[in-house]
């Protein structure tokens, strides 16, 4: 086990993938960002989590994927047993009440709309790497 678990990073959309990276970097992030490009490739990383591959310090989740949504990813990871403890972030566009509804009613621990503009996506990072990788306990698995 590292001494900083991986984030996973679930986005389809290339510009926020590489906003998100770059947001961390500068942030000098301790924490590998792992990519998951929809919601079908986040959910191919559950039986390597079943094997004992680490699991993520927090899972930044878009809601909008093609192929299987965020919400599914969603309900998949707070029903499995060995992974509902894994804190999960919506990080979307989407201010609609009826997602962010859906969203804490499924598990979500945090829901963030994901800011326009580099500055303060910044600090959107910094607040997800402050609390989600620093000062939140996590359970001993």
């Amino acid at each position: 086990m590292n001494a900083y678990p991986p984030i996973l990073l679930v986005e389809d959309n290339p510009v926020d993938v590489d906003l998100t990276l770059r947001a961390f970097k500068r942030r000098k992030l301790a924490n590998e960002v792992l990519v998951a490009r929809d919601g079908e490739e986040a959910l191919a990383w559950v039986p390597r989590w079943e094997s004992g591959e680490e699991r993520p310090a927090v899972i930044l989740l878009d809601l909008k994927m093609p192929r299987v949504d965020g919400l599914t990813v969603l309900r998949e990871l707070k029903s499995h047993p060995l992974l509902q403890c894994i804190p999960v972030v919506i990080l979307t566009t989407s201010k609609e009440d009826k997602d962010v509804l859906a969203a804490y009613e499924l598990g979500a621990n945090s829901y963030i709309v994901k800011p326009v503009e580099f500055d303060k996506f910044m600090d959107v990072a910094q607040q997800i790497e402050l609390y989600w990788c620093v000062f939140n306990e996590k359970p001993r698995l």
